[in-house]
């Protein structure tokens, strides 16, 4: 395992990615510093959540190079991504609950998996994990997945991600299926766990107000590359076609044109 670029989190260089002969990524170049927060933003099928399953060994590239907190990470072996997602946590578009266990134990999971802890202290990290993401309290613990409302289910997904104290947090959709309330909630508590916690962040997503609200730095996925990144100010005044078609809400028009390619 080679070491990356020391300053970077995750780097993705001229990665490509098939399916069924279908391209999706067509050489994505893309550098996320530590600490930063970084949105991969595009219309629906531009292959977001493809770049996404890269950065935590769920796909690997047909040509190209990945690294993950400065490890090449390229062609490595199932059993030694174990150590680096114990540095990482993922908020799955879908929350991904254990529908059979309570909140409690869905958040205790990763602690019980990972880490040699006694009860009292697994009991401790996830209450601190739960009054973090705004849930605290018994009732709220005790809970099934089902018995919890959409925002509800997205914060004990951020709160399981946190457990284990990670690094790096990819942040899948996170707002998709949430009603605007609820989405200006995720989209807060992603910011604040961003500065308090000082993880890097990546989130892809579709949704502009989320992107404004929490990123450092944006990065447009269109035509299975990333083409056109910067500042949300330079985003928003950026001349770029891609861009200025994104902001004005024809993206979705793009996607279409250019195939779905989200991919399995």
């Amino acid at each position: 395992m080679s070491a990356a670029t020391g300053d970077c989190a995750v780097e993705l260089r001229a990665v490509r990615k098939a399916f069924r002969g279908h391209a999706v990524l067509r050489g994505v170049d893309l550098a996320v510093r530590r600490g930063e927060a970084v949105t991969i933003l595009g219309g629906s099928g531009t292959g977001k959540s493809v770049c996404l399953k890269h950065m935590i060994g769920l796909l690997h590239p047909d040509a190209g190079r990945v690294s993950v907190l400065g490890t090449d990470v390229t062609g490595l072996h199932e059993r030694d991504w174990v150590a680096i997602r114990r540095r990482c946590g993922v908020v799955f578009q879908s929350s991904a609950l254990f529908d059979s266990l309570s909140v409690f134990e869905n958040v205790a999971y990763p602690l019980r998996e990972h880490l040699d802890l006694g009860e009292d202290e697994i009991a401790r990290r996830v209450r601190e994990c739960l009054a973090g993401v705004g849930l605290p309290g018994a009732p709220v613990e005790a809970l099934l997945p089902a018995e919890l409302s959409g925002g509800m289910r997205k914060r004990v997904g951020v709160a399981r991600a946190i457990a284990l104290e990670p690094e790096l947090v990819l942040y899948d959709e996170p707002t998709t299926g949430l009603d605007p309330a609820n989405a200006g909630r995720i989209a807060a508590l992603i910011a604040e766990l961003g500065r308090r916690l000082r993880v890097t962040s990546v989130v892809v997503t579709h949704d502009l107000e989320l992107c404004f609200a929490v990123s450092d730095r944006v990065a447009l996925l269109s035509g299975g590359r990333i083409v056109a990144e910067g500042s949300v100010d330079e985003m928003r005044a950026s001349p770029h076609p891609a861009v200025r078609g994104f902001l004005e809400g024809v993206h979705d028009v793009l996607a279409e044109h250019e195939g779905r390619a989200d991919g399995p």
